[in-house]
């Protein structure tokens, strides 16, 4: 039944419904917003040694000051 979801006409399909339903401004916003979603949800799979090496990324840099 979702052997044939994804073929270039049923993509091209739901890119015009989607255009109709949130107009071209919007579309990439959504799309963005969806790209970041995937991006967290992958790097949640991975676990947590990236996690673990980004919160102490990001401690240096809070404990480091800033010069302007």
């Amino acid at each position: 039944m979702l052997d044939n979801l994804f073929t270039p006409t049923h993509l091209l399909i739901i890119l015009v419904i989607a255009l109709l339903i949130f107009g071209p401004r919007k579309l990439p916003e959504l799309g963005k917003g969806l790209g970041e979603g995937l991006r967290g949800f992958k790097d949640g799979i991975k676990g947590s040694n990236n996690d673990a090496a980004k919160q102490e990324a990001a401690a240096k840099t809070e404990a480091t000051p800033q010069t302007k």
